[in-house]
């Protein structure tokens, strides 16, 4: 499923075969968004991710830096799929 964009914001949710491997993922997702500084809204619970990005620098919007961490979310992520 692809990240949708509504309420001035990226989704997307997702899946892990275990709390573990959505862990792991949430970790090398916080050490990328640290190096772009710009950092998620994210939840877990055991083996599902929600996170949704926008840029509060930018007035709450969608910007080139949530989309290009969008893409890195989603090269972390398919190394666990």
């Amino acid at each position: 499923m692809p990240w949708t964009e509504r309420d001035n914001a990226l989704h997307h949710e997702f899946k892990f075969e275990n709390f573990r491997r959505a862990f792991a993922f949430m970790t090398e997702v916080a050490f990328a968004a640290e190096k772009m500084d710009h950092h998620p809204d994210w939840s877990n619970v055991y083996d599902t991710v929600q996170i949704k990005l926008n840029s509060h620098d930018a007035g709450n919007t969608v910007t080139d830096r949530d989309r290009k961490l969008a893409e890195r979310i989603d090269g972390i992520f398919a190394r666990y799929a």
